[in-house]
């Protein structure tokens, strides 16, 4: 179940992110207020998370999900530009986050 909560707090977060470009500095009231909730609930799914996810690991996945998926905002709904290093980068910021995944080592109990 951390996992789960986990994913939903990078995507919340993808979310949220996004939000701050429509509240404009907080100053727009309702796209703020929505962004402030998503926030909140975001990192509390991430608090969740850490019930059971190695804090290193946990934070690496949730800010990773966030960059990869804002970054694929950016591209798709902005019309920010998209090119080889841009893809590299991210791509090889998907492998750590996999990479982190796969050598976490399960505590005895």
């Amino acid at each position: 179940m951390a996992w789960i909560y986990l994913i939903l707090a990078g995507l919340l977060e993808i979310v949220w992110v996004m939000g701050l470009k429509y509240s404009h500095g907080f100053t727009i009231l309702i796209p703020s207020i929505i962004t402030a909730v998503l926030i909140f609930l975001s990192f509390f799914l991430l608090s969740k998370s850490f019930h059971s996810v190695p804090l290193g690991t946990g934070y690496a996945v949730f800010t990773g999900l966030g960059t990869v998926g804002t970054v694929a905002a950016g591209i798709l709904f902005w019309g920010e530009t998209i090119n080889l290093w841009k893809v590299f980068f991210v791509a090889l910021m998907i492998a750590g986050i996999i990479g982190l995944k796969i050598s976490q080592v399960e505590p005895e109990t």
